[in-house]
């Protein structure tokens, strides 16, 4: 039986649901337990789920509610899995504030977990027992995916597009970014930067050495002078981000001596389709421009951040000569197709939504995933 976090939207709750039924039920939380009794690891638990919270507690009181409430949820939870230790704990995200603690209580006490998200492709899930996104359990040596293909064309083909054939922007939620069509930017010699929300997960825990969105916009426009004539860098604000960065992106305008343009009204793909590469710090628009076979930079850590899929960078001395040579960046074309086809055929389960929104998952695939989190654990 699997026990899980209640979601609190259709979406989740019938995606993780269907999961459930696929081990025989569900035991459904509404809240997380709480307990007042430590653990030896409380404090240290506490102390890490507090430094990747979205929302930054404020004042000596707040820092101190915020505490309370952390370990009282991780005590709960933990003293809830040692009671039912035959279950898998499974939560949407589960990597950041109570769900973090939610989840590493379950696994301090010894139970498997299994952790959900949305994928980046239209149709497919993210589960995974050992985290989401950059924390999943993809193997980071691309010798893993030439090896699984090697000696099978359909491994080694195209297939891996049909994930793309329905991808469409993100609609937006701001008046100032828009998704309109008809830009002529063929001509253009631009590298496309997706903007990402700034205090999104993918930022707080796995920026890197650029830190924050704020702080990748500073590293742009010291750089953009690096690129070679005539080249410029293309940015977009994230459709969903409640704050505009259009103070920052101004700043970085004039600091690049206008190598930097901003475009809010274009769409996402149509700006994808028409670059020469794509720099991210770890959106999934950066996965996604494999479709259009485009050469990818990646300033963070992501599961597809792999040498040969994309260029990673690892500081400003290395973005600077990336960009300076962007004119012979490339991508490894069979690395790629292998990778894509792993994603496709193994790792992002395949759903199915019904005319209510109700997402049910593949059997044969959820069941896959909670034999893998079973057998992480030795059960």
């Amino acid at each position: 039986m699997i026990t899980y976090l209640k979601g609190f939207s259709k979406k989740k709750d019938s995606f993780m649901s269907s999961v459930a039924q696929a081990d025989g039920g569900a035991r459904v939380l509404w809240a997380i337990p709480l307990s007042l009794k430590d653990f030896p690891e409380t404090h240290d638990r506490v102390v890490q789920a507090v430094a990747v919270a979205k929302k930054q507690p404020k004042g000596t009181l707040g820092r101190a509610l915020k505490r309370l409430l952390l370990r009282l949820h991780y005590n709960g939870s933990r003293r809830h899995f040692m009671r039912h230790p035959d279950t898998i704990a499974l939560c949407w995200n589960g990597v950041t504030g109570s769900r973090r603690l939610f989840m590493e209580g379950a696994r301090d006490a010894g139970v498997p977990t299994l952790y959900a998200e949305l994928a980046p492709f239209p149709g497919r899930m993210q589960l995974d027992h050992t985290g989401v996104n950059a924390l999943g359990s993809l193997p980071r040596d691309p010798r893993f995916y030439t090896a699984w293909a090697e000696g099978r064309a359909d491994r080694q083909g195209e297939a891996w597009r049909a994930l793309g054939d329905t991808l469409t922007a993100r609609a937006s939620r701001r008046s100032d970014v828009s998704q309109k069509a008809g830009a002529d930017l063929a001509q253009e010699d631009f590298i496309f930067v997706p903007l990402q929300v700034p205090n999104d997960s993918q930022i707080t825990l796995f920026s890197g050495w650029v830190r924050s969105v704020e702080n990748m916009i500073d590293m742009l426009a010291l750089s953009a002078p690096a690129l070679p004539e005539g080249w410029h860098i293309r940015i977009k604000e994230h459709p969903s981000a409640k704050t505009s960065l259009a103070d920052a992106l101004n700043r970085a305008v004039e600091t690049s001596g206008h190598r930097i343009r901003i475009d809010n009204d274009t769409d996402t793909f149509d700006q994808v389709r028409a670059s020469r590469a794509v720099l991210t710090i770890n959106s999934s628009v950066g996965l996604q421009a494999f479709f259009y076979d485009k050469p990818v930079i990646t300033l963070g850590e992501a599961f597809f951040a792999l040498l040969g899929l994309v260029r990673p960078v690892g500081g400003i001395e290395d973005l600077q000569e990336t960009l300076s040579a962007v004119e012979s960046l490339g991508f490894n074309p069979a690395l790629r197709a292998a990778f894509m086809n792993y994603l496709d055929e193994v790792h992002f389960p395949k759903v199915s939504i019904g005319e209510d929104g109700r997402v049910m998952v593949d059997e044969t695939a959820a069941k896959a995933c909670i034999q893998a989190a079973r057998g992480a654990m030795g059960h």
